[in-house]
């Protein structure tokens, strides 16, 4: 049991992040996968990663989200909480991997298997590119179901990355409940709202 681990929103400035973990039979990876176009999901459309998710949910043997919430993610920083994400993603999984193929640079410290990090693994490996739509796709929901609790930032059009529009919209509105306040513009933004330099 081999299982392709990614994840999704380390550099938002709001929101979770999402890991996915993917497991697929070797006659699916060796055969199959290839001609559906499953690859790294910053490649893909937002169609078709939807396409992709509904494929990849009913072929693998066995699928898993780990999520991490965006509090979190301020009191132990965003790598610990990726990691803590995949961790909960593969644990999540029905039947527990005998290896892991981990997109990046880091391990999941502890964990009870082995596992090789693969930097840019999502672009090389088909259940790690699998295990990022799915993690994708996943996050973006989420920040759509935030988009209507929050409508004033716009997360149905930046998912909570550091755009124009939402850096303008966050000095207008002050940080909400999603965003993450450790991170950098976050800080600087409330940091010129005490000094009442905000424009």
């Amino acid at each position: 049991m081999v299982a392709g681990v990614d994840e999704a929103g380390r550099g938002p400035l709001a929101g979770p992040v999402i890991a996915a973990a993917v497991v697929f039979s070797l006659e699916d990876l060796n055969f199959k996968l290839k001609k559906e176009g499953i690859r790294d999901s910053k490649t893909l459309s937002g169609k078709k990663r939807e396409e992709l998710y509904e494929f990849i949910v009913q072929k693998a043997r066995g699928w898993g989200v780990g999520i991490i919430s965006e509090k979190t993610i301020d009191e132990i920083n965003i790598l610990e909480a990726s990691l803590l994400a995949m961790r909960r993603a593969v644990e999540s999984l029905e039947r527990k991997p005998d290896f892991l193929l981990l997109d990046g640079r880091h391990t999941i410290k502890d964990y009870p298997a082995s596992q090789i990090a693969v930097p840019s693994g999502d672009k090389t490996i088909i259940s790690v590119s699998a295990a990022s739509i799915i993690a994708k796709v996943t996050r973006d929901k989420m920040m759509l179901d935030f988009h209507r609790k929050f409508p004033q930032y716009g997360f149905d059009r930046h998912k909570g990355y550091g755009t124009k529009l939402h850096l303008e919209k966050i000095k207008q509105y002050g940080p909400c409940e999603i965003h993450r306040r450790t991170f950098r513009p976050i800080r600087e933004i409330i940091e010129k709202v005490k000094r009442g330099l905000a424009k």
